[in-house]
């Protein structure tokens, strides 16, 4: 079931505008400060929380600039989140380490000589080809629209009608030597994947994506009787890979109602991931470290979680190996992605609207969607990605309405150079009142029967399904 509108706007309101956290009556005293809202909120410190952050941008200089699951630079994050936890004594700590297949890769196409801006699908295969292009018949989702021609060359197929696995499974079975498939519409695919690691239609070949106008135009001048050379070098790795979730509860409080807190460690290949989700991630590190000055009624836990951009994968794994009586000892879980957009919105996952800050859809697209699955009250903070600011929105809390939330959302410059900072403490101070709200009284969290909150779960989507569910993308990548 979901938060109600009226607590879940209550506790998650920005910290100006939330009220004071409600007494407790009956907490053991045990020499140390009893927690309220108005105290953690006081321990949050901009410099803290640039501190993290530059160290994860050192952390992805590991890797090529990437904090991506399955590399160096992913796992040093999570060493450091696990380390710093272990250090203060307070929580028991531990890492849930299993493998997940890992795909990572980069594509140049060029054309007579001219590269081409181009993209690479998760799970193609390596190559180095140097070969004509001849175009496929229709959309390239049957085996009678590939051309005996296209053996031994480069398949040039439209996207659209199936799945881009399928197309470079049939140039495969054609006996092409690689595939480029260009886009439906003028602009490039912004990402996808093949779906799976092989297919029973066909090899995988090389492959790669281009334009929509670059495609346009290759076609164009291969009827009108050119030769098109084209090369296509894909370099790629994929591989079963052990990464880890970096799971904490608190020493005491109530372990049969525990306060959840999470946010993913990992980014996109692309980036660094400083907002997205190293802004979420050290909020709840930064409030992690605050807690063992005080003293709560109910546990608080915390999951750190990895290969969220490969499609909640951590999160999932998570829910999915934790037996029903102790998903039944879960409170609410509260979810923290994207806090630090530079163009930001103020929204709060199911929120009412009536204060100055905004509901944002509970589309399942971040960690809090497995938890909804087997029906855990869930809740959280985000600053907004791709979406535009609106005009009403820039009123509200100024920026530019018409302008992305995040112009490097799954990009290289999501760095801290990207950050707002202010909209980031305002966020951070947040989460303290919420945790610290529910760590005190857990008053109007729905408590007994539960059931599934969700249309889909991401336990039923595929690799394919996965990669684009969490990201936002279609997720049928046609």
């Amino acid at each position: 079931m979901k938060l109600s509108t009226s607590f879940i706007t209550a506790a998650l309101a920005f910290s100006s505008l939330a009220s004071a956290a409600p007494q407790a009556e009956d907490i053991e005293s045990r020499g140390i400060i009893p927690l309220t809202s108005p105290l953690l909120q006081a321990t949050v410190s901009r410099h803290t929380l640039l501190a993290h952050a530059r160290q994860f941008v050192e952390f992805s200089k590991q890797s090529g600039g990437t904090r991506a699951f399955g590399s160096r630079a992913h796992n040093s994050t999570v060493r450091y989140i696990k380390t710093l936890l272990d250090a203060t004594g307070f929580y028991d700590t531990s890492l849930q380490t299993f493998p997940y297949l890992y795909s990572s890769g980069s594509a140049e196409i060029a054309a007579n000589g001219t590269a081409l801006a181009s993209r690479w699908f998760t799970y193609g295969p390596s190559g180095d080809v140097s070969a004509n292009l001849v175009v496929v018949n229709n959309l390239g989702c049957d085996a009678s629209d590939y051309p005996a021609a296209v053996e031994g060359q480069i398949a040039l197929i439209k996207r659209g009608s199936c799945e881009f696995g399928l197309k470079t499974a049939l140039a495969g079975n054609a006996k092409a030597a690689g595939a480029i498939i260009y886009n439906n519409a003028p602009e490039s695919i912004a990402g996808g994947t093949l779906g799976s690691p092989s297919r029973e239609a066909g090899p995988y070949v090389p492959v790669g994506s281009i334009s929509g106008a670059d495609g346009d135009r290759l076609v164009a001048d291969i009827a009108a009787g050119n030769t098109i050379a084209g090369t296509l070098k894909v370099n790629a790795v994929t591989e079963d890979r052990y990464t880890s979730n970096v799971i904490a509860t608190t020493k005491i409080g109530d372990k049969n109602n525990i306060v959840f807190a999470g946010g993913h460690t990992d980014s996109v290949p692309e980036g660094p991931g400083i907002n997205d989700d190293g802004s979420g991630t050290i909020t709840i590190l930064d409030l992690a470290l605050r807690l063992p000055l005080f003293n709560f009624r109910n546990a608080v836990r915390f999951g750190f979680w990895t290969a969220e951009e490969f499609g909640l994968v951590g999160s999932e794994h998570y829910v999915t190996n934790l037996p029903a009586e102790e998903q039944d000892k879960i409170a609410v879980y509260l979810n923290f992605d994207m806090v630090a957009s530079p163009n930001f919105g103020y929204f709060v996952y199911d929120g009412a609207g009536n204060l100055r800050s905004a509901p944002t859809e509970f589309s399942g697209r971040s960690d809090y969607g497995p938890f909804l699955d087997v029906g855990i009250p869930s809740g959280g903070l985000f600053t907004g990605a791709e979406g535009k600011k609106t005009a009403e929105e820039a009123q509200w809390w100024g920026g530019e309405a018409g302008v992305d939330y995040d112009i490097c959302y799954h990009k290289a410059c999501d760095g801290v150079n990207n950050l707002n900072v202010p909209a980031w403490v305002e966020n951070t101070k947040a989460a303290a009142h919420a945790i610290a709200t529910y760590a005190r009284s857990l008053n109007g969290i729905p408590r007994g029967s539960r059931s599934a909150n969700r249309k889909v779960s991401v336990a039923s989507l595929s690799h394919e399904e996965r990669q684009h569910y969490s990201c936002g993308h279609e997720i049928a990548s046609l």
